[in-house]
């Protein structure tokens, strides 16, 4: 299956280009707003703010781990495989943050062609671009090619997939461990493989033994650091009970449904400041989790198939629990399905004005998180 380079290239070097503009645009047109610590430290060594502003917010944490390990509070929230890269491949290039920024690129690229090889599987050649271009413009896709985990874990969601899909378990199963390395999310893949491959149980294609090896494999990659986490610290579910430490208003002692957080949103929208740039991330992440269920929703009713949507859905559904929509617009970008339904969309004008709509926000959302302003 040929994957088309040219065009993914082309649209990176485009999205590249308009968020390089945009920072550009925020440099001049607004305020650095300190809101995330340890920048002054971590970031502004590394020169000109056009540079290490790509690693604001959750990039100082991975930079500073890939220094000194898991030695400050908090950063233990963040699962080891990016700054384990990061620390490897800078005992050849030395400066940390390029580093960071050159694997976020490269996997991102790579990511997009595993999405197009794992869309061909089922779709057009149209619907696999559309798909792709979607993704590309979300307005917050300008995290791929930060200092951030978005690129990498796409990468490895999509290859695992796509080795469950052709029957190359070996290479799912590494590819599964490598994905629960990365983030708590990509422990879904779990009962995701379970109902894939339980499909090929019924069919008599697969062993139930063997289905059972192949489901728990990718679990492996969370044990490991589970056990790290026990060794060092006496608490094996760190890495959830420093959530409410970051101060996005998470509560990780009890489970918030899902219409408390909605009720929690509408609250907000008529009493938080309208003048505000709180008041437009609050938007932000109402409309991005509020369309995001729906394209789910609207995927099983197309047909998606459901082992992608059993990911996707619970990958949704598990940073609601703690009480809130924060880093919603930044968390789907990792649900592929939902943009399988943008691709699917065939009238002009809708796919068009969305796509400018995107494109807009895109440019907003960029200026905004490059001069330290909370977007997701």
């Amino acid at each position: 299956m040929k994957i088309p380079w040219k065009f993914i290239l082309t649209h990176v070097l485009v999205l590249r280009a308009l968020t390089l503009v945009a920072a550009i645009v925020g440099l001049y047109a607004l305020p650095f707003k300190p809101s995330f610590p340890y920048a002054d430290v971590a970031l502004e060594p590394y020169g000109s703010s056009l540079f290490w502003s790509w690693a604001n917010f959750d990039g100082v944490h991975y930079l500073r781990l890939a220094q000194d390990g898991y030695i400050y509070g908090l950063t233990q929230a963040f699962f080891p495989l990016y700054m384990l890269l990061i620390r490897l491949f800078s005992y050849i290039l030395v400066n940390k943050l390029f580093v960071a920024l050159l694997i976020s690129h490269i996997c991102f690229v790579l990511a997009l062609g595993m999405f197009y090889k794992l869309l061909r599987l089922d779709y057009s050649k149209k619907i696999a671009k559309w798909s792709l271009v979607f993704l590309i413009y979300f307005p917050t896709s300008f995290y791929f090619l930060s200092a951030y985990t978005e690129s990498l874990f796409l990468l490895l969601l999509l290859s695992s997939f796509y080795f469950l899909r052709t029957k190359d378990y070996a290479k799912m199963g590494i590819g599964g461990i490598a994905v629960t390395l990365t983030r708590i999310t990509g422990i879904f893949i779990v009962p995701a493989f379970f109902y894939e491959l339980w499909e090929k149980v019924k069919s008599k294609s697969l062993s139930q033994k063997l289905i059972l090896v192949w489901t728990l494999v990718p679990s492996l990659g969370l044990l490991a650091y589970m056990y790290f986490l026990q060794s060092k610290f006496g608490d094996a579910l760190l890495f959830a009970h420093v959530q409410e430490g970051f101060g996005a208003g998470r509560e990780t002692d009890k489970f918030v449904l899902l219409y408390q957080v909605l009720w929690r949103y509408i609250r907000m929208i008529f009493t938080v400041e309208k003048h505000s740039w709180l008041y437009f991330t609050i938007w932000l992440e109402f409309l991005s989790s509020l369309s995001f269920i729906g394209l789910l929703i609207w995927g099983y009713i197309k047909k998606i198939r459901l082992s992608y949507l059993i990911f996707a859905s619970l990958s949704l559904l598990l940073p609601t629990l703690t009480g809130t929509f924060s880093s919603m617009p930044r968390y789907v970008l990792m649900l592929f399905p939902g943009f399988i339904v943008l691709g699917m969309v065939k009238n002009k004008a809708i796919k068009y004005g969305l796509l400018g709509l995107f494109a807009v926000l895109l440019l907003l959302c960029t200026a905004l998180f490059t001069r330290g302003y909370w977007v997701a």
